[in-house]
């Protein structure tokens, strides 16, 4: 069954909790840390109904899934991706409860209701065009950099979704703080929890969760940094609690 779900150049890899397993490619964009830093930020209850914008192969659903979310949709524009994410969620048997959906999430309306979602994630390209080398692979390319749609338009796609009191989690970069903040603020997602990833204590931060509250008053808890990495180069024991216990040896 495992094998008969992967096409040529395609491979399996275990995302080490609930025995869930994600198709990628090679030579695709496959997903990092960023992913599985975004769903153990993001406020989750038992049952919250999420949509992931620009789901990719799927991660960040399965992820969330692994963590008790409800039905869920991801929404992602690249045929090949959302493929593999669909057998992705085939082969782990979560039909029931993780919708693929291939689209532009810069134009949902008629294909996902607006206002009735609990929990909008998303995993957007962190750079600007102009503002570092662009890949020659497409994909990768489009991964990182904002080729199909700015920053503007992840949040704005997010406000169109998200119930009032409903909540938006992001991954992005430091150094697009203020930006990112101030377009939160202004499309009525207020900026309610931010916290700086460093990838080893005393390093600076490379990257910064976010997430905000559609019709929230002004107010930010600001969290301690999460430090990736010990200096002998294993995970911290907060990075390692994301894992089952029983597999953490293999992380």
């Amino acid at each position: 069954m495992q094998t008969e779900l992967l096409l040529p150049g395609e491979r399996l890899d275990d995302l080490l909790i609930n025995n869930l397993k994600i198709i990628q490619h090679g030579q695709d964009f496959c997903f990092s840390l960023d992913a599985v830093l975004l769903a153990h930020f993001a406020s989750l209850r038992s049952g919250t109904s999420v949509v992931d914008l620009g789901t990719g192969t799927g991660v960040i659903a399965m992820l969330l899934a692994a963590r008790g979310a409800g039905q869920s949709v991801g929404v992602e524009l690249d045929a090949k991706a959302a493929g593999m994410a669909a057998r992705s969620v085939r082969l782990n048997s979560l039909s029931d409860r993780i919708q693929v959906v291939q689209s532009d999430f810069r134009q949902l309306k008629g294909i996902l209701p607006s206002g009735v979602w609990e929990l909008v994630v998303c995993n957007p390209p962190y750079r600007a065009v102009g503002r570092g080398h662009l890949n020659d692979n497409n994909r990768h390319a489009a991964a990182r950099h904002e080729l199909t749609a700015h920053l503007k338009d992840v949040i704005a796609a997010a406000r169109y979704l998200v119930k009032y009191r409903g909540r938006f989690a992001m991954v992005h970069l430091p150094e697009r703080m203020a930006e990112i903040l101030m377009e939160m603020s202004l499309q009525g997602l207020e900026p309610k929890r931010l916290r700086l990833v460093q990838p080893s204590a005393g390093k600076k931060p490379n990257l910064l969760l976010v997430e905000g509250v559609r019709g929230a008053k002004p107010g930010m808890e600001v969290q301690p940094p999460l430090v990736v990495y010990e200096p002998d180069g294993s995970y911290t024991k907060e990075i390692m609690d994301y894992y089952p216990r029983q597999i953490q040896t293999q992380v």
